[in-house]
């Protein structure tokens, strides 16, 4: 029998180094193959190297235990945080359907980050363990993994930024698998894990959106719960989406499927900034409009789309603008990209991951395709978050 044909790289700039490896293979004993060319590819690790983000494509979900135990043993890095994504992603590089494995390795300052088991729904158990580094370290960044299962995880993400103050960074598991694990120091499952960091630890993040506003925002004037939006502005809601929608569109609104979302602001945001939300059901005889939120009389909504062209342009301009704010060239990044963006939106040549390469440079980066992206207080669709590591 044939080796199994593994494909590898890896990237180091200072204290930090990226490897990634893949296998058009997939059998059952195929992540030790992977593993072991993805710790080759490391090679020599900085000095005192403490710290590694590990992901996972779903091909590998069952594995991830193995693989972590095999990079503690292997490498002598004893904390590890990550999880599965439906890809995964290395510099210029994206990875779908396929055993795959990326990972970055940092090594840190003593005591200069804080590796926390799920917050699954209060803060009992977090405050009990982290509150004195909290108040001593002044955290301000935090990288997260949240498990979609969970109804609370939007409060949960929530709850860990006001305590801690940190802006928190991150995705949702998305498994193919019954189980969505999470990596924090071992396998678990079910809340908000990950690890934050000290002051010492400089960063700039920035978000993507992966659409692009259409028409007014407009106020919920009647609605029956469970995203059911009766009118907007007075008005019938689906006479007011095909207004925005246009002509072209209204014709047929079961087309606008994938395309036309809910735009919904954020209260007291300076940057126009909004979440998504989908739209989830329509009662044409009666004009109402089912939305992926709970949505009350007096709330804010708007509608956008989504397409290459508004989301390449969105992404460059997140790009440019972390340029300008890092003032120098990143030492490493963290990227969380919606699953239906990367090879759905930007096309199957790596793009979207082509684009932060082209502006960064080959820097070390890790990341995976997320069932929805953390950024500071908030959940959120369809989006990129990149943190970059001065």
């Amino acid at each position: 029998m044939t080796a199994p044909a593994i494909n590898s790289g890896a990237q180091r700039a200072g204290r930090y180094v990226s490897a990634f490896a893949s296998s058009d293979e997939a059998s059952p004993e195929i992540w030790g193959s992977v593993a072991t060319a993805c710790v080759a590819a490391l090679g020599d690790l900085p000095e005192r190297a403490n710290l590694g983000f590990v992901y996972v494509t779903a091909a590998l979900a069952d594995d991830l235990g193995s693989i972590v135990t095999f990079l503690r043993e292997r490498t002598g890095v004893a904390d590890w945080t990550g999880t599965v994504g439906l890809g995964v992603m290395a510099s210029g590089r994206e990875f779908y359907d396929r055993p795959a494995l990326s990972v970055l390795v940092a090594a840190l300052p003593e005591d200069s980050y804080r590796p926390f088991a799920p917050v699954v729904s209060d803060l009992d158990d977090f405050s009990r363990d982290h509150d004195a580094w909290v108040a001593q370290h002044r955290p301000i960044l935090g990288v997260v993994h949240g498990d979609p299962r969970n109804p609370q995880i939007i409060e949960v993400i929530e709850a860990v930024s006001q305590a801690t103050a940190a802006f928190l960074v991150g995705g949702l598991t998305a498994s193919e698998s019954p189980d969505f694990p999470q990596v924090c120091g071992t396998l678990t499952e079910g809340g908000l894990s990950g690890v934050l960091f000290s002051s010492e630890q400089l960063a700039v993040a920035g978000l993507s959106q992966g659409c692009t506003p259409i028409g007014a925002v407009h106020e919920v004037t009647a609605a029956t719960g469970q995203g059911v939006v009766k009118t907007l502005d007075g008005r019938p809601a689906l006479t007011v989406l095909r207004e925005d929608v246009g002509e072209l569109l209204s014709r047929d609104l079961s087309r606008i499927g994938g395309y036309i979302f809910a735009a919904l602001p954020i209260a007291g945001s300076d940057t126009g900034d909004y979440t998504v939300r989908n739209l989830v059901g329509m009662d044409m005889e009666r004009e109402w409009l089912q939305v992926g939120a709970e949505l009350a009389p007096g709330d804010r909504v708007g509608f956008c789309r989504r397409d290459h062209a508004s989301a390449r342009g969105d992404l460059k301009r997140m790009l440019e603008g972390l340029r300008e704010r890092a003032g120098s060239a990143p030492r490493a990044g963290l990227y969380y990209s919606c699953v239906a963006r990367g090879r759905h939106l930007f096309g199957p040549h790596s793009e979207e991951l082509q684009l932060i390469r082209e502006t960064f440079g080959d820097i070390p980066l890790t990341g995976f395709f997320a069932n929805g992206e953390i950024s500071n207080n908030r959940l959120y669709g369809y989006t990129g978050v990149l943190t970059l590591l001065l």
